[in-house]
């Protein structure tokens, strides 16, 4: 769980005893007088009576409805078993996933599949390596396979300079092979989405690879087996359609 240094700094300084009325404006008030340089803010009942769900750019906090107290962490709903936070992160993940240009990934799979991921990914990383090397698995499980760049490393990082090289190369797909293998796909420059992918990445959430998501926005992290992957996305439609009910 990300931590806000300033958010929660400003909390701590800021007189204790000074209740604000419950409502939405002083909420939001409160929290851009905390910290001004927030880009989007959305405020939300929760089941819990007097708690307030903020999302804060691309994460997900609580407040009580005076704007005095500041919680962060889960919200987890025990009857239903339903993780709160996780379903208000991924609304914005599907916000922000929405408008991806899918001809700036690197996909595996027929596009009439059953199911569709984008995966971020670093080519030198064990378990994404692993998760290529059954490829046909997965398509054959009715699972296209959208890969985006996440090189662990940074900008700078060889890591980096290899997938800019697959993302500019001739074949797409098999540049993407040849990193997967451990060999080096020949050296490639052009206008790429390699730091775009990489910095979405970071504002999603995204801490390792692979990383898994679906267009609903639902996070899968780390490796899954095709079979039970599949097994994984059905459950995941089965929830959303009780919860449609």
């Amino acid at each position: 769980m990300r931590i806000f240094p300033a958010l929660i700094a400003a909390v701590m300084l800021s007189p204790v005893g000074s209740a604000i009325a419950a409502d939405e404006t002083a909420i939001e008030q409160r929290i851009r007088s905390l910290v001004p340089n927030v880009d989007s803010l959305a405020i939300a009942e929760t089941p819990v009576p007097g708690v307030m769900e903020v999302q804060v750019n691309n994460d997900v906090i609580y407040m009580s409805e005076d704007g005095r107290y500041l919680m962060q962490g889960r919200l987890v709903d025990l009857e239903t078993q339903t993780d709160l936070t996780d379903s208000a992160k991924a609304t914005l993940r599907r916000e922000q996933i929405a408008s991806l240009d899918r001809g700036e990934m690197v996909s595996f799979g027929p596009e009439d599949a059953d199911y569709e991921l984008m995966v971020f990914t670093d080519t030198d990383c064990g378990y994404c390596r692993r998760l290529h090397d059954q490829i046909d698995d997965y398509n054959a499980e009715g699972i296209r396979i959208n890969y985006l760049a996440f090189p662990r490393g940074g900008p700078q990082s060889g890591t980096f300079e290899t997938m800019v090289s697959v993302w500019c190369a001739d074949d797409r797909q098999e540049a993407m092979n040849t990193a997967k293998a451990g060999r080096t796909p020949p050296k490639a420059q052009c206008d790429n989405p390699v730091e775009k992918h990489y910095r979405l990445g970071q504002t999603l959430g995204v801490t390792g690879t692979p990383a898994l998501l679906t267009p609903d926005g639902s996070l899968i992290p780390g490796y899954v087996p095709p079979k039970q992957l599949r097994d994984r996305l059905e459950s995941l439609d089965a929830a959303v359609a009780s919860s449609a009910d």
